[in-house]
């Protein structure tokens, strides 16, 4: 059966786009090769935990949404918007496999004035010398000529209910100014404001420029967390302060690490370098470095504080709360918890957790005993390390309830824990 859209890749980035397409009266058929995904939605659920609720799924269901693992379906849309995750490879650059699959199995079906839309993070580039390629060389058509060919990459905040697709502006960027056009009807369906980049590269940097932004300011706060606790400095007082001038400053915290879906991107480490003049992003590098040595900091902390208190990690109870990368969210997408509980497991420790959203947890592929009861599980543990502050956590009890209580968020009240 035709649709107006197809979304392909129904994960973190996918699913709330079909999810506001169905909402905005657009037919609208999702595509996953896996069918895992597939089953799940099917059924009412939802295939990642932290996206949409089991509820929102039904809704979307009802309102006529077709997921799918025939890739025929792609070649009777108007619109086809490639969510495909693009992950960390092993070197440390985006792995573009995934959207790669997902380029080919559309082009084998393109047909012409078919508006093709990327929405996953990639490098600068990607969309022209990477993307365009595949669909022109398995279609037989030629973008911007017999289709149209944009990018705008996907601004979303897991967990937020105030800021959804509908009031982010859209930025697009085409591949011709009839590409940037196309793609501004579509996403006017959907959001109150589209924002027009002269290109494709420059939507995409776009991208690399908000989460850059993100990873080399926390990175600052993580220096300032370490270095105020070196001086015996309250941070968080500071942070306090900071944030009242009203010009030159955006306050950001520090925390145990850095999570999530966009990853820190140096375009002088992408694989189109080579075809630029311009040098690595030192700061975001630094800034990496920086952030991913806070895991270690934290459990540099840990053992300080179980030796204050007479007792060594081997053997110690290690309760910790919140494993997901964001609050009120069940998302865990490179959280810093895992490798915080590792490597306490390899130093001795007895770990167990607490999330009110995530009932099962693997740190390796073993289970990691999860407390039923929050202050109990806090008043029998040797320490306990607040990772995230989801909103239902009662921090002035649980710092009543805990021995000892490390908190790397800064969340609870003044003098009742230790701070990061």
């Amino acid at each position: 059966m035709p649709a107006d859209l197809a979304v392909i890749g129904l994960g973190h980035l996918g699913l709330p786009l079909a999810q506001a397409a169905v909402t905005a009266g657009i037919d609208t058929v999702g595509y996953d090769p896996d069918p895992r995904a597939y089953a799940e939605l099917r059924a009412g659920r939802t295939p990642v935990e932290g996206v949409l609720t089991a509820s929102e799924v039904r809704r979307m269901l009802s309102g006529g949404f077709r997921p799918t693992t025939d890739a025929a379906e792609l070649g009777r849309v108007r619109t086809a918007v490639i969510c495909s995750p693009v992950p960390l490879g092993p070197d440390r650059t985006l792995d573009l496999t995934a959207l790669g699959d997902a380029a080919r199995a559309l082009a084998a079906r393109l047909r012409p004035h078919t508006t093709v839309l990327l929405e996953s993070a990639v490098p600068p580039g990607t969309t022209e010398t990477f993307l365009r390629p595949l669909l022109e060389e398995g279609s037989g058509l030629v973008a911007g000529r017999d289709f149209h060919l944009a990018c705008s990459p996907a601004r979303l905040d897991p967990g937020n209910r105030t800021r959804t697709l509908a009031n982010t502006p859209k930025v697009i960027g085409g591949l011709t100014p009839a590409c940037t056009e196309s793609a501004a009807a579509f996403y006017g369906r959907l959001t109150d404001k589209v924002v027009r980049a002269r290109g494709t590269r420059e939507a995409e940097m776009t991208k690399v420029l908000e989460t850059n932004f993100r990873h080399v300011n926390i990175a600052l706060v993580n220096e300032m967390a370490v270095l105020c606790h070196d001086l015996g400095v309250d941070l968080w007082d500071v942070i306090r302060c900071a944030e009242t001038k009203p010009f030159g400053f955006q306050p950001f915290r520090p925390g145990p690490g850095v999570g999530g879906h966009g990853v820190p991107v140096d375009p002088g480490c992408l694989p189109y370098s080579s075809r630029t003049p311009g040098h690595p992003l030192r700061m975001v590098s630094l800034a990496q470095e920086i952030n991913d040595r806070m895991p270690s900091y934290v459990i540099q902390r840990c053992a300080t504080l179980l030796n204050e208190h007479g007792k060594s990690v081997r053997g110690a109870r290690v309760l910790l709360l919140g494993v997901t990368y964001k609050p009120d969210t069940a998302d865990q997408e490179a959280a810093p918890a895992r490798e915080i509980a590792a490597r306490l497991m390899d130093m001795g420790a007895q770990i167990g957790y607490h999330d009110p959203h995530v009932l099962d947890w693997r740190v390796r592929e073993r289970p990691v005993p999860r407390a039923d009861s929050l202050y109990e599980a806090a008043a029998a543990a040797d320490l306990t390390v607040l990772l995230q502050q989801h909103r239902t956590y009662d921090l002035q009890g649980l710092a009543v309830k805990a021995q000892l209580l490390l908190d790397t968020r800064g969340a609870t009240p003044a003098g009742a824990a230790h701070r990061l």
